[in-house]
């Protein structure tokens, strides 16, 4: 059981050269994902005067967010693992993957990648603001967990057959490629409904700025929930317990 191999980490392991490195690693891959994926919607509502969500305006979402997550994953992977999504921290974490210090060094990163990537937007755009994530009319609270739930489990299950099981052999070349497009795709179909986010970060970064904390929770435990029922899943039924390098580890 995956829930065997969690590790807290050693106390000095937050201070070590590797983990600030990749620390450093996922608060710029960060900075990036959030940059793209904001900034284009911020852009969407630029170029129509702050007009409602149109089918195109969530397509060019959907690519945004996937080229960039494709990049940012790509550009981390060999330094932190490119995980740049605190629920895949915590699906790392609970497969025995990271152990809790340096998933919390991870998090904070990229919290703050996250932060400063809004604070810059909104400087460059000239007060232009970030908008939180929010429900759409007639989407309840309990409909957007299942859906950030269902969303993060595809995400976090992808992230674990191609780049964490120790048997993805050449799969792991495509692994950025097919994170971003999972993300892409979960845009298309939960983006109309709770934004899609299936990442704790990219939500916090733009409530931060913009001071918007509605049901702000949903866009943590939906993706946390998700992300370690896939951990589990799939560490338990396709890895089993003879497969796992020892902790601590800062990649997949």
């Amino acid at each position: 059981m995956a829930i065997y191999r969690i590790a807290i980490g050693t106390p000095g392991e937050a201070s070590q050269p590797d983990a600030i490195r990749a620390a450093f690693a996922e608060f710029f891959s960060m900075l990036i994902f959030v940059f793209a994926g904001e900034g284009s919607g911020m852009a969407f509502n630029k170029l129509t005067d702050n007009g409602s969500t149109t089918p195109s305006g969530l397509v060019a979402a959907s690519l945004a967010h996937a080229f960039a997550l494709f990049v940012a994953v790509s550009v981390g992977a060999n330094i932190s693992g490119g995980h740049v999504n605190p629920a895949v921290t915590f699906g790392a974490f609970i497969g025995g993957n990271i152990t809790l210090l340096r998933g919390i060094l991870y998090w904070i990163a990229q919290l703050l990648g996250s932060v400063v990537a809004c604070l810059l937007l909104k400087f460059a755009t000239g007060g232009w603001e970030t908008a939180a994530f929010s429900l759409s009319s007639g989407v309840s609270v309990w409909n957007a967990l299942v859906f950030e739930i269902v969303m993060t489990f595809g995400l976090v299950y992808t992230v674990y057959a191609t780049a964490v099981d120790p048997k993805k052999g050449n799969v792991g070349i495509v692994a950025p490629i097919a994170i971003g497009f999972i993300v892409g795709a979960n845009i298309l179909a939960g983006g109309a409904f709770d934004g899609a986010s299936m990442n704790p970060a990219v939500s916090f970064g733009p409530a931060v700025v913009s001071w918007t904390w509605t049901h702000h929770w949903v866009y943590w435990a939906g993706p946390l929930i998700g992300a370690a029922i896939a951990a589990i899943v799939y560490d338990n039924i396709f890895i089993g317990d003879g497969a796992h390098e020892p902790l601590p580890r800062d990649d997949f």
